[in-house]
């Protein structure tokens, strides 16, 4: 197996853990933690674990002038986008935020095209275009979509956390050029640390540790050890060999992969739009991952 292949194995796994994440942080949010806090929580957990792997693995050293773009990237990939996140979806309703994920890779191939030259080709416009077809089938196939001026905000916000993950998609790409992904991810949510520490500090210390029960414990850790630690570096593992747009374009398993989840619970059913749905998706996979490389700039046609 070539490292492009082990590349998008491992994002079938992040995007495995991001699918389940959903509903495991609910779990603990808000009842026994607050939305900014439980992110604090995630960022000064990544933060010492990078670290420490980072002593073991791989202790590179940065240039100075790579310091602001890790920053940048820290801002976009870290604080934006998790704190938008939250907040957006306390506003408006998960159906909603789900549909409006799904302009993630059309951003990420906007951005790819505007910084660092990646063609936008036929074969990648339409292969996100059948991911974003697949990926709404399945979301609206339980539930429907309820754009009102009561969700506006909360929309609005998740938008802007879309663009802004996807900008960091593309401004981190470069530096996977000059260094390892542990040293890149661990600056990142360094920096990111300092952003987010004054808007989740107090919902952090209000957190009543010794009464929480251990399947809040168990959800707490899942988050910051596979959520944030495991699937951050993975995402950021899997530039060194694969673009942007195809990195992002996984966003489109994760509804996929809560179907697959809830028909084996019991939860749900197999039926002909899921199937569709499945392979809207996986033919949209194998277009966007064979599209032209960066560098080779194209125009649509």
């Amino acid at each position: 197996m070539n490292k492009k292949l082990y590349a998008h194995f491992f994002l079938v796994v992040a995007n495995l853990i991001y699918g389940a994440s959903y509903t495991i942080a609910k779990e603990a949010m808000p009842e026994y933690v607050q939305p900014f806090g439980f992110i604090l929580i995630r960022v000064i957990g990544a933060v010492l674990l990078f670290w420490t792997l980072r002593l073991f693995v791989s202790y590179e050293k940065v240039d100075n002038k790579d310091y602001l773009k890790l920053a940048i990237c820290g801002l976009f990939g870290v604080a934006i986008n998790q704190m938008l996140f939250f907040k957006g979806l306390s506003m408006t309703t998960p159906i909603n935020a789900a549909i409006i994920m799904t302009c993630n890779p059309v951003m990420v191939l906007l951005f790819s095209a505007l910084l660092i030259k990646e063609s936008i080709t036929i074969k990648k416009s339409i292969g996100i275009v059948l991911g974003i077809s697949g990926a709404i089938i399945l979301i609206l196939g339980s539930v429907e979509a309820s754009f009102s001026q009561n969700s506006f905000n909360g929309d609005l916000f998740v938008y802007i956390n879309a663009t802004s993950y996807a900008l960091y998609l593309v401004l981190v790409k470069p530096l996977m050029k000059k260094y390892q992904p542990i040293t890149i991810i661990t600056w990142i949510f360094t920096f990111g640390l300092f952003y987010v520490f004054p808007f989740g500090i107090q919902e952090m210390l209000n957190v009543e540790w010794y009464n929480l029960p251990l399947t809040i414990w168990g959800a707490i850790l899942f988050i910051v050890v596979l959520t944030t630690c495991v699937a951050y570096l993975i995402n950021v593992s899997a530039l060194k060999h694969l673009s942007p747009t195809t990195v992002s374009y996984y966003i489109y398993l994760q509804p996929l992969f809560a179907a697959i989840v809830a028909i084996g619970f019991g939860k749900d059913y197999l039926n002909l739009n899921k199937l569709s749905a499945a392979a809207l998706i996986f033919a949209g996979v194998y277009l966007v991952s064979t599209g032209a490389k960066s560098g080779q700039k194209k125009e649509v046609q």
